[in-house]
């Protein structure tokens, strides 16, 4: 009997170009009033696991998973490992009233990819 390992899938590289793509079909399709890049690529220090992370905020009366079933539905299929938040301006409103250091990094520290003129 052999033993085969299982090779995983080759991601490709997540350059300006991709970051573009991935950018345009969620405008296109999701039309957030802003979509920020947080984490890793947005600090520089991307390790060879480390997936994308998109902070997208969008005016919406849409419960959470159905949001996240939105974007991923623009985004399918996915050829990079991503994550993303979804907030309205109220819960952001909201979270920035408490404190949230989560949110606060985000946007002290990430990047707008796109803001709705």
């Amino acid at each position: 009997m052999t033993c085969e390992k299982q090779k995983k899938p080759i991601k490709p590289p997540v350059t300006a170009s991709v970051l573009a793509d991935i950018t345009q079909r969620i405008v296109e399709k999701v039309k957030p009033e802003k979509i920020i890049l947080f984490g890793s690529y947005a600090y520089g220090k991307p390790g060879k696991d480390s997936d994308l992370d998109l902070f997208i905020v969008k005016k919406t009366k849409l419960r959470s998973k159905k949001r996240y079933g939105l974007v991923s539905d623009a985004l399918f299929p996915r050829l990079i490992p991503m994550d993303f938040v979804i907030r309205t301006p109220g819960e952001i409103k909201s979270r920035l009233k408490n404190f949230d250091p989560f949110l606060q990094d985000i946007i002290s520290n990430g990047k707008v990819l796109y803001e709705k003129g």
